[in-house]
């Protein structure tokens, strides 16, 4: 592993679990990432039972870059993030996934994006790799968007496979929610950590120059269950906050908003509301076992 001659500017952070055929073709691409300022990767095993720690420790004797490998026994998404954050030196922290292959000006672009200093996080264009895939976890658009803050994210908006945060803002949020992410209750950790930033006052902005190739291999008898998680987690990020959110009313009309121009296929609203409603469910069992032990909630 290369040694780092000085604190990284930008860490870039991948989580990974099973997937060391994915990874390697992900490391691959990220071994060919330009960026002129000091940069580091981290890479979070995420509790694997296969082969990823020897690609990971393959990968790293020949990388031209800082690398620290992570290892976080506790599944979800949302717990791996976090670690990967706490071994993080950068005040930017970019992510994408272990089935991504960024652009080769990816770093580049995300820095770019961050010198408008008003900006908490941001996203970016995530197209298909493989056209026989299904057209699910991508955003082709290439038109800009500002995610005000305050304001609700549209589902879809901001997706891990591309997304980067200032450490501030992770910080000030409280990192991802170990409730939410791939092997946790609910999906849709991206949502939400975006969400409780734009609640917390932070703009956001979707920028079609940062680039990803998502290879996530899924085709057409997948498309239910993809759906179905979708569903469940967005309705989570809802629920989530409808509780703890003051501007109920506003959130309404938002979900009704979203749901007028919506294009999901039929019964993605019945898994949104099972997601609402086991959320709901979720929050008074920690609420009431916190009274039971007289803690605070």
């Amino acid at each position: 592993m290369a040694a780092a001659a000085q604190t990284p500017d930008l860490s870039l952070i991948i989580c990974t679990r099973n997937r060391c055929a994915q990874l390697v073709r992900c490391l691959e691409s990220i071994r060919r990432l330009e960026f002129e300022r000091p940069w580091e990767l981290i890479i979070v095993d995420n509790g694997s039972t296969d082969a990823t720690s020897a690609v990971i420790q393959e990968f790293m004797q020949a990388a031209p870059f800082p690398i620290r490998y992570v290892s976080e026994p506790k599944p979800g998404l949302g717990n791996a993030r976090n670690a990967g954050v706490v071994a993080a030196s950068g005040e930017i922290l970019a992510f994408t996934d272990d089935d991504c292959y960024p652009a080769s000006d990816f770093l580049s672009c995300v820095w770019s994006a961050f010198q408008d200093p008003s900006l908490g996080y941001i996203t970016g264009r995530i197209l298909l790799y493989d056209p026989a895939d299904l057209p699910i976890g991508t955003n082709d658009s290439t038109e800009p968007v500002i995610f005000c803050g305050k304001s609700f994210i549209n589902p879809g908006g901001v997706q891990g496979s591309n997304m980067a945060f200032r450490r501030e803002v992770l910080a000030e949020v409280g990192g991802f929610d170990p409730l939410f992410g791939a092997g946790s209750l609910f999906p849709a950790e991206d949502l939400d950590a975006a969400s409780r930033a734009s609640a917390a006052g932070w703009s956001g902005r979707y920028c079609p120059d940062i680039i990803v190739h998502h290879h996530h291999g899924r085709r057409a008898p997948a498309s239910a269950r993809m759906w179905k998680s979708y569903g469940l987690g967005i309705g989570a990020c809802y629920m989530k906050l409808f509780l703890r959110g003051p501007e109920r009313v506003r959130l309404l009309r938002f979900v009704c908003y979203v749901h007028r121009r919506d294009k999901s296929p039929r019964g993605f609203i019945f898994w949104e509301t099972a997601g609402a409603a086991r959320y709901a469910y979720v929050r008074a069992a920690q609420v009431l076992s916190r009274r039971g032990r007289s803690e605070p909630i």
